[in-house]
């Protein structure tokens, strides 16, 4: 489980978030949704350790992100937007290499290399330099890193972007199937992707939580892109009608 509470960030006088809260439960597929600059990326480099926050919480499986964070690394993955791979080592040396950064043993990680590269599928190209992989397997590989210490959160910004038709449909079967004894939160402005693979959502504009509901209750007799658009159009309009009555 995921837990944020009222979490806020300045970036000198620029606030990206404020009073962000929400939560994602295990088996749980959450949509992180917002325009690009909306606060996305921030919100998620702040729950996984990557960055503090200026002000507020954040929990997972229990575990306090500021005051535990070493608990928290062991329990969760995460695929940024630019996965952190290095091109001239082989598939299975980089994630070896991850693995044991993450505290896995020698045999831990043969044992955990296997089952991600069947998983992510890339065992046909595990003696591969990474830089020589397609976009595609690449992303693959950024997921296998995620994955290779068998945690319980799974936290993906943007981990379809740039890939061609089947690949995307690859990696969303992949999400599927890796959400089922996991909590996944997965970032990203592709509304369709969330249609199809999230049973949560939580949308975030100009740095500020506006819905967070069950995608079924949302979206009664509406798609999510007119969901979408009147909850973002609903916040400008408040913000405007706050500023003109000052």
């Amino acid at each position: 489980m995921v837990a944020a509470s009222r979490l806020t960030k300045y970036y000198g006088d620029f606030r990206a978030i404020q009073d962000v809260s929400f939560t994602a439960e295990k088996g749980e597929i959450l949509g992180f949704l917002g325009p690009n600059g909306a606060g996305k990326t921030t919100t998620l480099r702040i729950i996984t350790g990557f960055m503090p926050a200026t002000e507020g919480t954040a929990t997972v499986e229990g575990f306090d992100v500021f005051k535990e964070p070493h608990e928290v690394h062991r329990r969760i993955g995460y695929l940024p937007e630019n996965p952190p791979l290095y091109r001239d080592m082989t598939v299975a040396s980089y994630l070896k290499f991850v693995g044991r950064i993450k505290g896995l043993t020698r045999k831990q990680t043969t044992g955990a290399l296997e089952e991600v590269l069947e998983s992510c599928s890339l065992t046909a190209v595990a003696s591969r330099l990474v830089g020589h992989l397609s976009k595609g397997y690449r992303q693959r590989v950024g997921l296998a890193q995620a994955l290779i210490h068998n945690p319980p959160v799974l936290i993906l910004d943007e981990p379809t972007l740039g890939l061609d038709p089947k690949q995307i449909i690859e990696i969303r079967s992949l999400i599927r199937e890796l959400s089922v004894d996991r909590t996944v939160i997965l970032s990203t402005h592709i509304l369709p992707e969330v249609s199809q693979i999230c049973n949560k959502v939580v949308i975030i504009n100009e740095g500020r939580i506006v819905v967070e509901s069950n995608l079924r209750d949302l979206t009664q007799g509406l798609s999510l892109e007119e969901v979408f658009l009147r909850y973002i159009s609903r916040e400008s309009e408040d913000k405007e009608t706050g500023s003109q009555s000052l």
